[in-house]
């Protein structure tokens, strides 16, 4: 059931996303796209209300409820960032926006640009660490919860991982080649 919740609350991210990016720029209504994109939200605690019932009904921890966790974490870190990259490219498709910004490639803009990567992905992991550890302390001692310690040291790697990326850019800064 947890895994159907997830894949029906990623499928309604993108629908509430273009629902309300089409009423935003097609149908000229910004208060109403903004009303259906603050939606969205929504969809992260129905997930998390149902994993809780799911846990509280006896169900076993297991990676199902990890992974809703860090579906999440994801949501929490990096969603924001993500409706407005799909905001930016729907608004130049489809409304006659301008191009949209591009990452810089070069040096402190450079730098700076992977450090804020790093902090959503990081906020993201964090967040979902501490939906696990509370899914860990409201199983208590009745329960296995193996799996769910697994998808928190997975989410440490990814805390890991994106500060090694945005440290290698500050210590070895790419630099716009001369010729």
């Amino acid at each position: 059931m947890i895994v159907t919740l997830i894949v029906a609350c990623e499928i309604g991210f993108w629908v509430l996303l273009a629902g309300g990016l089409s009423l935003r720029y097609l149908a000229r209504k910004p208060r109403a796209g903004l009303a259906v994109l603050l939606l969205e939200p929504v969809l992260e605690l129905v997930l998390l209300t149902a994993t809780a019932i799911d846990l509280r009904n006896g169900a076993q921890a297991d990676w199902k409820h990890g992974l809703a966790a860090v579906y999440i974490g994801y949501s929490v870190g990096l969603g924001h960032a993500t409706v407005k990259w799909v905001d930016a490219r729907f608004a130049h498709r489809f409304a006659g926006g301008p191009p949209p910004a591009k990452p810089p490639k070069y040096g402190t803009a450079r730098t700076i640009h992977e450090w804020k990567v790093a902090g959503q992905w990081v906020l993201a992991a964090v967040v979902a660490m501490a939906l696990l550890q509370g899914a860990i302390w409201y199983v208590g001692d009745s329960g296995d919860v193996s799996s769910l310690r697994t998808w928190q040291t997975r989410m440490l790697w990814v805390v890991g991982i994106n500060v090694v990326i945005a440290l290698s850019y500050t210590i070895w800064p790419k630099e716009k080649k001369v010729t």
